[in-house]
């Protein structure tokens, strides 16, 4: 029991002072709860924005290009990444415990790439899991517009409910299947419906005319790299996907099968975190990319 005697009284009541405005940096999450805003800051810096290193892929497509040895690949990466976005198998396995950025952990347990419609997926990782873990979002993926759209938007619901209860993000990833159109109605359809069904984070693909896409959609959204393309068109797409409303990048082969993958985060982060041109940028990679060999 604290003793009585030998306090200083209180005496700096700061009468008169308003209050600090409580500010938060994430899109539409200013009235999230503390946890829940917690978990979005492991992910987000304070300018609102995140750069996700994706390695998840071995989910479904098993060893690619670049993943072969995550143990090997992944470590030296974590100095440039916000966030990572694994299973929890490539958590425990080759990521040390020791680490200190946020996870993105794919909860979804979905059909591998032999099957003609992977549409058909179903919750895989428990809440209680994630938590244990230390998850600071659960990644959920959503087949809009295909034969398993029900399923999909069921196990986002089901998420979501569990994620508010224990203050755990969503990251609802749109997935486009075979069939599915790439186009600016599809994805402002997606985005927006994932939204709505109560996903606190968007990740989906770049379009034309994507401003539309991120002012209709209430919460932050990320892109995802996509295919392997070239490091300068890939660092010119995160440029325009930052300055037409996207919070963010979550890239994995774009990065991982890069000449230098190191060299191609750090390019990344200047074009995110310091608003650098992507020419700037990949004068930069280049050096590093030298400097490295």
């Amino acid at each position: 029991m604290a003793d009585k005697d030998g306090n200083v009284l209180a005496k700096d009541y700061g009468i008169g002072i308003e209050p600090p405005q409580r500010i938060f940096s994430v899109k539409g999450h200013q009235c999230a709860g503390w946890g829940m805003q917690g978990r979005l800051s492991q992910i987000f810096g304070d300018d609102g924005r995140t750069i996700m290193l994706a390695f998840d892929h071995g989910y479904i497509m098993g060893s690619t290009a670049g993943l072969e040895r995550l143990d090997l690949v992944i470590p030296p990466l974590l100095p440039y990444a916000d966030c990572l976005m694994a299973t929890r198998g490539a958590l425990r396995t080759c990521i040390p415990g020791n680490h200190r950025k946020a996870v993105a952990l794919r909860c979804t347990a979905d059909t591998s790439v032999l099957k003609d419609d992977m549409s058909f997926g179903s919750a895989g990782v428990d809440i209680e899991d994630a938590i244990r873990m230390n998850a600071s979002c659960m990644a959920v993926q959503c087949f809009v517009g295909a034969a398993g759209e029900l399923d999909s938007l069921k196990t986002l619901s089901y998420y979501v409910n569990q994620g508010e209860k224990y203050g755990v993000p969503v990251l609802g990833v749109v997935a486009v299947g075979k069939e599915m159109e790439r186009t600016t109605r599809y994805f402002s359809l997606a985005t927006r419906l994932l939204a709505e069904q109560g996903a606190h984070i968007i990740k989906t693909y770049y379009c034309d005319n994507f401003e539309q896409i991120t002012a209709a959609c209430p919460v932050p959204i990320v892109i995802a790299g996509g295919k392997k393309i070239p490091e300068s068109e890939a660092l010119a797409m995160a440029y325009r996907a930052v300055n037409e409303g996207a919070a963010g990048v979550d890239m994995g082969r774009n990065v991982l099968q890069a000449a230098c993958p190191s060299a191609m985060l750090r390019a990344i982060r200047m074009v995110v975190h310091e608003n650098a041109k992507p020419e700037e940028a990949y004068h930069a990679y280049e050096l590093w990319r030298k400097d490295v060999k």
